[in-house]
Protein backbone atom coordinates (compact mmCIF):
# COMPACT_ATOMS: atom_id res chain seq x y z
CA UNK A 1 0.00 0.00 0.00
CA UNK A 2 0.98 3.57 -1.11
CA UNK A 3 1.91 5.77 1.43
CA UNK A 4 -0.55 8.42 2.03
CA UNK A 5 0.95 11.88 0.66
CA UNK A 6 1.65 15.24 2.79
CA UNK A 7 -0.52 16.58 0.69
CA UNK A 8 -3.24 14.50 1.93
CA UNK A 9 -2.40 14.91 5.67
CA UNK A 10 0.36 12.17 5.78
CA UNK A 11 4.13 12.98 7.51
CA UNK A 12 6.55 14.67 5.46
CA UNK A 13 9.45 12.77 3.53
CA UNK A 14 11.31 15.61 4.18
CA UNK A 15 11.69 17.42 7.60
CA UNK A 16 14.70 19.71 7.32
CA UNK A 17 14.94 22.85 5.98
CA UNK A 18 15.58 24.39 2.07
CA UNK A 19 18.65 26.09 1.05
CA UNK A 20 18.88 28.79 -1.59
CA UNK A 21 20.39 28.10 -4.35
CA UNK A 22 23.37 30.55 -3.73
CA UNK A 23 26.34 27.36 -4.01
CA UNK A 24 28.98 30.48 -3.52
CA UNK A 25 27.19 32.91 -2.01
CA UNK A 26 26.32 30.78 1.04
CA UNK A 27 30.06 30.44 1.50
CA UNK A 28 31.54 33.64 1.36
CA UNK A 29 33.62 34.62 4.56
CA UNK A 30 36.98 35.03 5.99
CA UNK A 31 39.08 34.65 2.79
CA UNK A 32 36.48 36.98 0.83
CA UNK A 33 37.31 40.23 3.34
CA UNK A 34 40.91 39.17 3.13
CA UNK A 35 41.19 39.79 -0.22
CA UNK A 36 38.59 43.04 -0.48
CA UNK A 37 40.68 44.47 2.36
CA UNK A 38 44.04 44.46 0.80
CA UNK A 39 42.46 46.02 -2.53
CA UNK A 40 41.08 48.64 0.00
CA UNK A 41 44.02 48.83 2.14
CA UNK A 42 45.81 48.84 -0.93
CA UNK A 43 43.24 52.06 -2.84
CA UNK A 44 43.97 50.07 -5.78
CA UNK A 45 41.10 49.64 -7.26
CA UNK A 46 41.11 49.75 -10.86
CA UNK A 47 43.74 47.27 -12.59
CA UNK A 48 45.50 49.70 -14.10
CA UNK A 49 46.98 52.32 -12.27
CA UNK A 50 46.34 53.56 -8.48
CA UNK A 51 48.67 55.64 -5.76
CA UNK A 52 50.80 52.88 -5.71
CA UNK A 53 51.69 50.37 -7.87
CA UNK A 54 50.32 46.69 -6.95
CA UNK A 55 49.83 43.19 -8.48
CA UNK A 56 46.03 43.30 -10.11
CA UNK A 57 43.59 40.88 -8.48
CA UNK A 58 41.61 40.80 -11.77
CA UNK A 59 44.79 39.81 -14.01
CA UNK A 60 45.70 37.26 -10.73
CA UNK A 61 42.07 35.60 -11.18
CA UNK A 62 42.18 35.85 -15.19
CA UNK A 63 45.50 33.66 -14.85
CA UNK A 64 44.01 31.15 -12.45
CA UNK A 65 41.41 30.41 -14.25
CA UNK A 66 42.75 30.42 -17.95
CA UNK A 67 45.11 27.55 -16.19
CA UNK A 68 42.18 25.90 -14.20
CA UNK A 69 40.09 24.97 -17.52
CA UNK A 70 43.46 24.77 -19.90
CA UNK A 71 42.91 27.87 -22.31
CA UNK A 72 45.64 30.48 -23.60
CA UNK A 73 43.61 33.64 -22.80
CA UNK A 74 41.45 34.90 -20.49
CA UNK A 75 39.59 37.97 -20.15
CA UNK A 76 37.51 39.13 -16.81
CA UNK A 77 34.51 41.36 -17.61
CA UNK A 78 31.61 42.97 -15.77
CA UNK A 79 28.60 39.92 -16.74
CA UNK A 80 28.12 36.86 -18.79
CA UNK A 81 26.26 39.14 -21.27
CA UNK A 82 28.85 40.88 -21.43
CA UNK A 83 31.58 38.28 -22.12
CA UNK A 84 28.93 37.06 -24.75
CA UNK A 85 28.71 40.41 -26.76
CA UNK A 86 32.70 40.55 -26.57
CA UNK A 87 32.99 37.34 -27.59
CA UNK A 88 30.26 37.46 -30.98
CA UNK A 89 32.13 41.24 -31.41
CA UNK A 90 35.14 39.43 -31.84
CA UNK A 91 34.70 36.26 -34.02
CA UNK A 92 33.39 39.10 -36.45
CA UNK A 93 29.41 39.09 -35.75
CA UNK A 94 27.80 41.91 -36.63
CA UNK A 95 25.11 43.80 -38.77
CA UNK A 96 23.70 41.25 -41.43
CA UNK A 97 24.44 38.37 -39.45
CA UNK A 98 22.41 35.53 -38.11
CA UNK A 99 23.01 33.75 -34.89
CA UNK A 100 21.88 30.25 -33.82
CA UNK A 101 20.64 29.88 -30.26
CA UNK A 102 18.72 27.65 -28.08
CA UNK A 103 15.32 28.63 -27.18
CA UNK A 104 15.66 27.44 -23.67
CA UNK A 105 17.72 29.67 -21.79
CA UNK A 106 17.98 33.17 -20.09
CA UNK A 107 17.16 35.81 -22.25
CA UNK A 108 20.66 37.37 -22.36
CA UNK A 109 21.85 34.91 -24.58
CA UNK A 110 19.88 35.93 -26.68
CA UNK A 111 19.50 39.36 -26.50
CA UNK A 112 23.24 39.48 -26.80
CA UNK A 113 23.22 38.64 -29.75
CA UNK A 114 20.93 41.69 -30.56
CA UNK A 115 23.61 44.12 -28.79
CA UNK A 116 26.14 42.49 -31.47
CA UNK A 117 23.85 43.76 -33.74
CA UNK A 118 22.69 40.76 -35.42
CA UNK A 119 20.04 38.60 -35.89
CA UNK A 120 18.98 35.51 -33.36
CA UNK A 121 17.19 32.32 -34.58
CA UNK A 122 15.79 30.52 -31.96
CA UNK A 123 16.28 27.11 -32.28
CA UNK A 124 14.84 23.74 -30.81
CA UNK A 125 16.01 21.90 -27.69
CA UNK A 126 16.61 18.10 -27.54
CA UNK A 127 15.52 16.13 -24.26
CA UNK A 128 18.86 16.89 -22.58
CA UNK A 129 17.33 20.19 -23.21
CA UNK A 130 20.16 21.50 -24.53
CA UNK A 131 20.59 23.04 -28.71
CA UNK A 132 19.31 20.13 -30.70
CA UNK A 133 21.96 20.09 -33.29
CA UNK A 134 19.20 18.66 -35.93
CA UNK A 135 17.39 21.49 -35.72
CA UNK A 136 20.32 23.91 -36.01
CA UNK A 137 21.20 21.91 -39.66
CA UNK A 138 17.50 23.45 -40.51
CA UNK A 139 17.49 26.73 -39.21
CA UNK A 140 21.36 27.43 -40.87
CA UNK A 141 21.03 29.79 -44.00
CA UNK A 142 23.32 31.53 -46.09
CA UNK A 143 23.35 34.68 -43.50
CA UNK A 144 24.52 32.26 -40.22
CA UNK A 145 27.78 32.97 -39.21
CA UNK A 146 28.10 31.86 -35.42
CA UNK A 147 26.08 29.28 -33.42
CA UNK A 148 25.99 30.20 -29.38
CA UNK A 149 24.76 27.23 -27.67
CA UNK A 150 24.28 27.19 -24.03
CA UNK A 151 25.29 24.11 -21.57
CA UNK A 152 22.05 24.50 -20.39
CA UNK A 153 21.40 23.95 -15.97
CA UNK A 154 25.13 22.58 -15.81
CA UNK A 155 24.90 19.88 -18.63
CA UNK A 156 26.99 20.28 -21.68
CA UNK A 157 25.36 20.20 -25.26
CA UNK A 158 26.41 17.36 -27.80
CA UNK A 159 29.50 19.33 -28.68
CA UNK A 160 30.95 16.69 -31.40
CA UNK A 161 27.85 17.36 -33.44
CA UNK A 162 28.32 20.93 -32.76
CA UNK A 163 31.12 21.33 -33.77
CA UNK A 164 31.20 19.32 -37.41
CA UNK A 165 28.50 21.21 -37.99
CA UNK A 166 30.34 24.31 -37.36
CA UNK A 167 33.27 23.42 -39.49
CA UNK A 168 31.53 22.23 -42.42
CA UNK A 169 29.56 25.24 -42.75
CA UNK A 170 32.29 27.64 -41.70
CA UNK A 171 30.28 28.95 -38.42
CA UNK A 172 31.72 30.33 -35.44
CA UNK A 173 30.89 28.71 -31.77
CA UNK A 174 30.43 30.47 -28.51
CA UNK A 175 30.13 28.75 -25.51
CA UNK A 176 27.61 29.86 -23.19
CA UNK A 177 28.54 28.27 -19.68
CA UNK A 178 26.89 30.64 -17.14
CA UNK A 179 25.27 27.54 -15.84
CA UNK A 180 28.02 25.16 -16.06
CA UNK A 181 31.54 26.54 -15.02
CA UNK A 182 33.31 23.24 -13.94
CA UNK A 183 31.19 21.06 -16.43
CA UNK A 184 33.09 18.72 -18.89
CA UNK A 185 32.73 17.00 -22.30
CA UNK A 186 34.79 14.22 -22.99
CA UNK A 187 37.47 15.34 -20.50
CA UNK A 188 37.52 18.95 -21.91
CA UNK A 189 36.16 21.63 -19.65
CA UNK A 190 32.90 23.33 -21.54
CA UNK A 191 34.01 26.82 -22.76
CA UNK A 192 37.39 25.42 -24.51
CA UNK A 193 35.89 23.86 -27.01
CA UNK A 194 34.60 26.35 -28.81
CA UNK A 195 35.88 29.40 -30.15
CA UNK A 196 35.57 31.45 -26.96
CA UNK A 197 33.37 30.55 -23.75
CA UNK A 198 31.55 32.59 -21.59
CA UNK A 199 30.43 32.51 -17.59
CA UNK A 200 29.04 34.07 -15.18
CA UNK A 201 29.52 35.17 -11.74
CA UNK A 202 26.01 36.41 -11.09
CA UNK A 203 24.61 35.49 -7.64
CA UNK A 204 22.98 32.89 -8.49
CA UNK A 205 25.53 30.96 -10.32
CA UNK A 206 28.45 28.46 -8.49
CA UNK A 207 30.45 30.99 -7.60
CA UNK A 208 29.67 34.48 -7.23
CA UNK A 209 30.84 38.08 -6.65
CA UNK A 210 27.38 39.53 -7.49
CA UNK A 211 28.32 39.91 -10.76
CA UNK A 212 30.90 39.45 -13.19
CA UNK A 213 32.11 36.75 -16.33
CA UNK A 214 34.37 35.87 -18.02
CA UNK A 215 35.77 34.99 -21.60
CA UNK A 216 38.27 32.35 -22.54
CA UNK A 217 39.62 31.46 -26.28
CA UNK A 218 42.69 29.48 -27.38
CA UNK A 219 43.12 32.31 -30.06
CA UNK A 220 45.55 35.40 -29.70
CA UNK A 221 43.57 37.45 -32.24
CA UNK A 222 40.06 36.92 -30.49
CA UNK A 223 41.43 37.67 -27.53
CA UNK A 224 43.07 41.20 -28.71
CA UNK A 225 39.56 41.58 -30.22
CA UNK A 226 37.46 40.76 -27.28
CA UNK A 227 40.12 42.89 -24.98
CA UNK A 228 39.60 46.12 -27.09
CA UNK A 229 36.16 45.60 -28.02
CA UNK A 230 35.49 45.47 -23.71
CA UNK A 231 38.45 48.18 -22.82
CA UNK A 232 37.30 51.06 -25.93
CA UNK A 233 39.99 53.11 -24.15
CA UNK A 234 43.00 50.52 -24.89
CA UNK A 235 44.54 50.58 -21.15
CA UNK A 236 45.43 47.02 -22.08
CA UNK A 237 47.79 47.66 -25.51
CA UNK A 238 51.31 47.58 -24.89
CA UNK A 239 51.15 51.32 -26.55
CA UNK A 240 47.83 52.37 -26.27
CA UNK A 241 48.25 55.22 -28.77
CA UNK A 242 50.16 53.38 -31.20
CA UNK A 243 49.00 52.63 -34.52
CA UNK A 244 47.23 49.33 -34.63
CA UNK A 245 49.20 46.25 -35.14
CA UNK A 246 46.79 44.32 -37.77
CA UNK A 247 43.86 45.20 -39.49
CA UNK A 248 40.84 44.85 -37.64
CA UNK A 249 42.40 45.49 -33.78
CA UNK A 250 41.12 49.16 -32.96
CA UNK A 251 37.72 49.96 -33.11
CA UNK A 252 35.24 51.48 -31.02
CA UNK A 253 33.93 49.51 -28.56
CA UNK A 254 32.25 49.70 -24.51
CA UNK A 255 33.72 49.46 -20.86
CA UNK A 256 33.15 46.07 -19.94
CA UNK A 257 36.03 45.75 -17.50
CA UNK A 258 36.08 44.04 -14.45
CA UNK A 259 36.96 45.94 -11.03
CA UNK A 260 39.50 44.70 -8.10
CA UNK A 261 36.90 44.68 -5.74
CA UNK A 262 34.89 41.81 -7.68
CA UNK A 263 38.21 40.56 -8.77
CA UNK A 264 39.05 40.02 -5.03
CA UNK A 265 35.89 38.20 -3.83
CA UNK A 266 36.43 36.02 -7.32
CA UNK A 267 39.79 35.18 -6.36
CA UNK A 268 38.50 34.21 -2.93
CA UNK A 269 35.64 32.19 -4.72
CA UNK A 270 37.86 30.55 -7.30
CA UNK A 271 39.48 28.88 -4.62
CA UNK A 272 36.37 26.83 -3.12
CA UNK A 273 35.10 25.56 -6.60
CA UNK A 274 36.50 22.25 -6.77
CA UNK A 275 34.73 21.77 -3.01
CA UNK A 276 31.55 23.09 -4.29
CA UNK A 277 31.21 21.10 -7.54
CA UNK A 278 32.54 17.87 -5.69
CA UNK A 279 29.65 18.34 -2.64
CA UNK A 280 26.88 19.31 -5.72
CA UNK A 281 27.53 16.22 -8.28
CA UNK A 282 27.89 14.05 -4.60
CA UNK A 283 24.47 15.41 -3.60
CA UNK A 284 22.83 14.85 -7.05
CA UNK A 285 23.88 11.32 -7.48
CA UNK A 286 22.70 10.32 -4.05
CA UNK A 287 19.87 11.33 -5.49
CA UNK A 288 19.70 9.90 -9.08
CA UNK A 289 20.72 6.47 -7.69
CA UNK A 290 17.34 6.58 -5.61
CA UNK A 291 15.10 7.53 -8.30
CA UNK A 292 16.85 5.80 -11.44
CA UNK A 293 14.28 2.85 -11.86
CA UNK A 294 11.60 4.87 -10.47
CA UNK A 295 8.05 3.78 -12.20
CA UNK A 296 6.22 6.57 -14.30
CA UNK A 297 9.33 8.92 -14.12
CA UNK A 298 12.51 9.65 -17.00
CA UNK A 299 15.38 11.44 -15.49
CA UNK A 300 16.56 13.73 -18.51
CA UNK A 301 19.36 12.32 -20.32
CA UNK A 302 22.65 13.85 -20.71
CA UNK A 303 25.27 14.08 -23.48
CA UNK A 304 28.29 13.52 -21.04
CA UNK A 305 26.85 12.34 -17.45
CA UNK A 306 30.50 12.61 -15.98
CA UNK A 307 30.43 16.61 -17.16
CA UNK A 308 27.48 17.62 -15.29
CA UNK A 309 28.27 19.73 -12.92
CA UNK A 310 25.18 18.72 -10.34
CA UNK A 311 23.40 22.03 -10.18
CA UNK A 312 19.89 20.67 -10.48
CA UNK A 313 17.95 17.26 -10.83
CA UNK A 314 15.30 17.22 -13.70
CA UNK A 315 13.10 14.69 -14.79
CA UNK A 316 10.05 13.64 -17.46
CA UNK A 317 6.48 13.00 -16.64
CA UNK A 318 5.23 11.03 -19.45
CA UNK A 319 1.88 14.01 -19.54
CA UNK A 320 2.20 17.45 -18.66
CA UNK A 321 -1.03 17.63 -16.77
CA UNK A 322 0.55 15.32 -13.86
CA UNK A 323 3.28 18.29 -13.53
CA UNK A 324 1.51 20.76 -11.35
CA UNK A 325 0.07 18.48 -8.83
CA UNK A 326 3.28 16.23 -8.91
CA UNK A 327 5.03 19.40 -7.92
CA UNK A 328 2.66 20.59 -5.59
CA UNK A 329 2.72 17.21 -3.70
CA UNK A 330 6.84 17.26 -3.54
CA UNK A 331 6.43 20.95 -1.54
CA UNK A 332 4.02 19.67 0.53
CA UNK A 333 6.81 16.42 1.50
CA UNK A 334 8.85 19.17 1.97
CA UNK A 335 11.02 18.90 -1.16
CA UNK A 336 11.65 22.70 -2.74
CA UNK A 337 10.89 21.36 -6.36
CA UNK A 338 8.92 22.91 -9.63
CA UNK A 339 7.43 22.24 -12.90
CA UNK A 340 9.61 24.03 -15.73
CA UNK A 341 7.12 25.67 -18.46
CA UNK A 342 3.18 27.12 -18.09
CA UNK A 343 2.54 28.95 -20.83
CA UNK A 344 0.35 31.51 -18.45
CA UNK A 345 3.34 32.43 -16.10
CA UNK A 346 6.44 34.39 -17.69
CA UNK A 347 10.10 33.40 -18.04
CA UNK A 348 12.53 34.15 -19.30
CA UNK A 349 14.36 31.04 -19.61
CA UNK A 350 11.89 30.34 -22.47
CA UNK A 351 12.09 31.34 -25.64
CA UNK A 352 7.69 32.02 -25.89
CA UNK A 353 8.12 34.66 -23.11
CA UNK A 354 11.03 36.57 -24.66
CA UNK A 355 8.56 38.97 -25.84
CA UNK A 356 11.39 41.62 -26.85
CA UNK A 357 12.37 39.25 -29.71
CA UNK A 358 9.35 37.74 -31.04
CA UNK A 359 7.81 41.20 -31.08
CA UNK A 360 11.44 42.87 -32.51
CA UNK A 361 10.80 45.33 -29.91
CA UNK A 362 13.79 47.77 -30.57
CA UNK A 363 15.27 50.98 -28.68
CA UNK A 364 14.49 53.44 -31.76
CA UNK A 365 12.37 53.23 -34.41
CA UNK A 366 14.26 51.89 -36.97
CA UNK A 367 14.28 48.56 -36.24
CA UNK A 368 17.49 47.31 -36.35
CA UNK A 369 18.79 44.22 -36.53
CA UNK A 370 15.99 42.99 -38.18
CA UNK A 371 15.65 45.56 -40.65
CA UNK A 372 19.09 46.17 -41.53
CA UNK A 373 20.28 46.39 -44.91
CA UNK A 374 22.67 44.22 -44.62
CA UNK A 375 20.71 41.35 -44.06
CA UNK A 376 20.21 39.67 -47.69
CA UNK A 377 18.52 36.34 -46.77
CA UNK A 378 14.82 35.83 -46.25
CA UNK A 379 13.16 38.04 -43.11
CA UNK A 380 13.75 36.15 -39.83
CA UNK A 381 10.23 35.50 -38.13
CA UNK A 382 9.00 34.37 -34.65
CA UNK A 383 5.91 32.91 -33.51
CA UNK A 384 5.34 31.69 -29.14
CA UNK A 385 4.60 28.17 -30.76
CA UNK A 386 7.54 28.39 -33.11
CA UNK A 387 9.62 25.82 -31.57
CA UNK A 388 6.77 22.75 -30.12
CA UNK A 389 9.68 20.07 -29.26
CA UNK A 390 11.34 22.24 -26.44
CA UNK A 391 7.95 23.54 -25.59
CA UNK A 392 6.37 19.75 -24.90
CA UNK A 393 10.11 18.94 -23.25
CA UNK A 394 9.74 21.84 -20.75
CA UNK A 395 5.99 21.23 -20.09
CA UNK A 396 6.93 17.75 -18.76
CA UNK A 397 9.69 18.57 -16.47
CA UNK A 398 10.01 18.85 -12.66
CA UNK A 399 12.50 20.54 -11.52
CA UNK A 400 14.97 20.72 -8.52
CA UNK A 401 18.31 22.80 -7.44
CA UNK A 402 20.86 20.79 -5.60
CA UNK A 403 22.41 23.06 -3.41
CA UNK A 404 26.05 22.52 -2.26
CA UNK A 405 25.34 22.44 1.34
CA UNK A 406 22.79 19.78 1.23
CA UNK A 407 23.73 17.08 3.51
CA UNK A 408 23.47 12.90 2.66
CA UNK A 409 20.29 12.86 4.90
CA UNK A 410 19.01 15.64 2.95
CA UNK A 411 19.76 13.70 -0.35
CA UNK A 412 17.66 10.61 1.20
CA UNK A 413 14.92 12.44 1.97
CA UNK A 414 14.64 14.45 -1.40
CA UNK A 415 14.85 10.66 -2.95
CA UNK A 416 12.28 9.31 -0.94
CA UNK A 417 9.51 12.48 -1.56
CA UNK A 418 9.65 11.66 -5.10
CA UNK A 419 9.31 7.98 -4.85
CA UNK A 420 6.57 8.62 -2.80
CA UNK A 421 4.94 11.06 -4.52
CA UNK A 422 5.45 9.15 -8.22
CA UNK A 423 4.06 6.01 -6.46
CA UNK A 424 0.50 7.65 -6.40
CA UNK A 425 0.87 10.60 -9.06
CA UNK A 426 3.18 9.54 -11.72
Amino acid sequence: MNEKLAIQGGPKAKTTPNYPMYPGGLEIGEEEKKQVMEVLDRKYLFRYYGPECHPSKVKEFENRFAQKVGSKYALAVNSCTSALISALVACGVGPGDEVIVNGYTFFASCASIVGAKAIPVIAEADETLTIDPDDIEKKITPSTKALLVVHMRGVPCDMDRIMAIAQKNNLKVIEDCAQALGGTYKGKYLGTIGDCGCYSFQYHKIITAGEGGMVVTNDERLYDRCMGYHDTAACWRPDRFAEQRYEGELFCGVNFRMSELTGAVLLAQFGKLDKLLSLMRRNQKRILDQIKDTKGIRVRPVNDAGGDVGICLMFYLDNKVKVQPFAEALKAEGVNAAGVFNSGIPDWHIYAHWKHVLEKKTPTSEGCPWTCPYHKGMPVEYSPDMNPNTLEYLSRVIHLDIPSQLTLEDCDMIAKGINKVAAVLA
